[in-house]
């Protein structure tokens, strides 16, 4: 794809090629509206705020009574229906921010960029920095010269302050570096014009990725049949050089019968349970049962009952006294 080249007096200069990834597209206008809505919703702030009933300043005391009065029934002074009372779901602060893939922010670029292009809106330029000086009207015959006539965009390919200087006055004119290009000014703004460093710029951080060279394979070698097949003799030597593996003890692998049986002798050996005794035969019973009783030990003199002792004789209580007259009554 072919874009044509202007100098400073509006005259072509020559063509170049541009990817048709970036200003060959057919527009997404769904996600260009997403993105136009999503860049305005972060570009709010969100303080507004407003006082509720509760934060504002008055009495809380009844203005009159409930009933009665022949009048609405009325609250405190910061009722909402009153003059200079709280508001009623009123704006809060807020964040109204809305996330935007970066696939979708791209392709809202580049949608914008090739409608630009398609409506005959989009310029380019060969150079525009070359301003010994900041000077509106340098700006002004070139914007003229490009057939622009109303608001106008000017993106450049790295920040120039000379540039920015010379049209910061004009009005609906805004200066940007190719970096900061976005939708918003893409879309409010109706004539694009870009140097020839912005268009490469631009096709840089927005065009297709170059696709990297596929590595190419390296045939396998196949070893000769000498090195997979080697000589008889070969192999004999290999075998003659190799070490012997050790053969292990037969006391480790298996151990001697002794120490097998030295084991065993020194197990707890288990306790044998006493045989029941054998009940004797009848015969044995009846002597036994004949045979005289061995007498009884005479039994033990009791100890005569330790007489009690007495108890002691009552004393005579002694005789009460006989409370005295009062004088005079004698």
């Amino acid at each position: 794809m072919k874009l044509a080249v202007h100098n400073a007096q509006g005259k072509q200069v020559r063509q170049i090629n541009v990817d048709e990834a970036v200003f060959g597209i057919t527009p997404n206008l769904a996600v260009l509206h997403q993105a136009f809505v999503a860049q305005r919703a972060n570009q709010r702030r969100g303080t507004a705020s407003t006082k509720t009933r509760g934060e504002v300043q008055g009495s809380t005391r009844k203005i009159r009574r409930q009933k009665y009065t022949g009048s609405a029934r009325q609250g405190g002074a910061r009722s909402p229906v009153r003059t200079g009372g709280g508001v009623v779901f009123g704006p809060r602060p807020r964040s109204y921010r809305q996330a935007l893939p970066k696939k979708m922010r791209r392709l809202a670029i580049r949608s914008a960029l090739s409608g630009k292009l398609a409506d005959g809106q989009l310029h380019v330029i060969d150079k525009l920095g070359g301003l010994a000086r900041p000077k509106t009207k340098e700006v002004v015959s070139i914007l003229q010269n490009a057939g622009i006539e109303r608001s106008a965009l000017i993106v450049t390919g790295e920040p120039d302050r000379s540039v920015l200087v010379s049209a910061r006055n004009l009005p609906k004119t805004k200066v940007l570096p190719a970096p900061y290009l976005n939708v918003v000014d893409l879309l409010t703004h109706r004539d694009l014009l870009l140097t020839e460093e912005a268009v490469r710029r631009v096709e840089g951080l927005w065009g297709s990725a170059p696709e990297a060279p596929a590595a190419e394979e390296k045939p396998r070698r196949r070893r000769a049949a000498a090195a997979e097949e080697p000589a008889a003799e070969a192999v004999e030597a290999a075998v003659k050089e190799a070490p012997r593996p050790r053969r292990r003890r037969a006391a480790v692998a298996e151990p001697a019968a002794e120490v097998a049986e030295a084991v065993v002798e020194e197990r707890p050996k288990p306790r044998r349970r006493r045989a029941p005794a054998e009940k004797p035969p009848a015969e044995a019973e009846a002597s036994v049962a004949e045979a005289p009783k061995p007498a009884r030990r005479p039994a033990r003199p009791r100890a005569a009952a330790k007489e009690a002792p007495a108890e002691p004789a009552e004393e005579p209580k002694p005789a009460r006294r006989r409370p005295r007259a009062p004088k005079g009554e004698a």
